[in-house]
């Protein structure tokens, strides 16, 4: 696990999109923690679609980090690549953006899935 550069970590903390759980179906609980849902290059992205606010339920972690939590790489895989802009596209180019052909512009939790 990679630490969020400070300057990022304000940002996220200024955004209200990240005072939530961008699972929020009922079945969260904790405290909403940060998830470093992508990788490039064999490490965590740093960049802030990369990174999604997710309970301590959903990131398993906390009290369900040996069990019970809902922890869903592929979803949250998903969020993120959804979050991207084109500027996030061309930064990034190999990711697998073919699985998100029309993916949104990021504008905060309407990303979901």
């Amino acid at each position: 696990m990679n630490a969020i550069p400070p300057k990022l970590r304000a940002e996220l903390a200024d955004d209200p999109y990240y005072r939530y759980c961008v699972r929020e179906n009922g079945d969260c609980r904790g405290r909403i923690t940060f998830e470093h849902a992508l990788t490039y290059a064999g490490r965590q992205m740093q960049a802030r679609f990369a990174i999604i606010p997710l309970c301590e339920r959903h990131h398993a972690v906390g009290d369900w980090q040996d069990g019970g939590g809902l922890m869903d790489k592929r979803k949250n895989e998903d969020i993120a690549m959804r979050r991207a802009t084109p500027e996030d596209r061309k930064k990034y180019p190999l990711l697998p953006w073919w699985r998100y052909p029309q993916a949104p512009l990021a504008t905060g939790g309407d990303a979901a899935v």
